[in-house]
């Protein structure tokens, strides 16, 4: 009885090794994905979509030594005409100074099919630290191709809860040079619920005076509904 008891969790570890094997590759896949609807696509407080739900993906390859690449994209609406989508490519580079700080440096090109005028770079930095605070610093030389500086400054978090729930919470400004928009401050809290492969989110966005001065009823508080699956 032992002999059989033996023979057969040999041949169940056998056929369970496939498997495993599929499954430790697929823990450590370099490529990592995600498809999201949003009912508003928001950036740094603005709506980009005209107070209007869309879609968005993502796809991203990061190499042992912590150099990404991928390609990221959504819908959105700025008016009559083109553009009807952002598509926006990035490279950067990620490294754990220790067990408590993170550092991420990346290169993002904003482009518009359809509206190449409007395209740019900026290069974005973000320390996250204590596991659940961040700091997010970025720069362009040419902010919506306008050949002006800006920078972008945030401080955020985010904080788990019992039964797969969070609260994040951010707070950025935004500033231009040469008078191109008035400066501005924006502001984020939302709480989320992970369901395996499935995140729901739901957040409170909002900008200051400045803020809507710049962009009208686009940068209104208002709450927003995520829905993504992804890994």
């Amino acid at each position: 009885m032992k002999t059989a008891c033996r023979c057969l969790a040999v041949a169940a570890a056998l056929c369970l090794a496939p498997f495993a094997a599929s499954a430790q590759e697929e823990a450590t896949s370099p490529i990592s994905w995600n498809i999201t609807g949003v009912s508003d696509y928001m950036f740094r407080g603005v709506s980009q979509t005209d107070e209007n739900p869309t879609g968005q993906a993502g796809l991203t390859y990061t190499s042992p030594v912590g150099v990404y690449a991928g390609v990221w994209g959504s819908g959105v609406d700025f008016g009559n005409g083109s553009p009807d989508f952002e598509v926006d490519y990035f490279v950067g580079y990620n490294v754990d100074f220790s067990e408590n700080v993170n550092f991420d440096v990346m290169l993002n090109r904003y482009t518009y099919p359809g509206a190449s005028e409007l395209a740019y770079n900026e290069l974005i930095t973000k320390t996250s630290f204590a596991k659940n605070y961040n700091v997010t610093v970025a720069y362009t030389n040419d902010v919506w191709n306008s050949g002006t500086d800006g920078w972008y400054y945030a401080v955020g978090g985010e904080w788990p809860l019992p039964n797969d729930f969070a609260i994040t919470a951010n707070v950025g400004r935004s500033t231009f040079e040469h008078g191109l928009a008035k400066d501005y401050t924006d502001f984020n809290i939302g709480v989320s619920r992970a369901i395996g492969m499935v995140n729901v989110g739901l957040g409170f966005y909002g900008t200051d005076g400045n803020g809507r001065d710049n962009s009208g009823k686009l940068a209104d508080n208002r709450v927003v509904l995520t829905v993504s699956v992804g890994k």
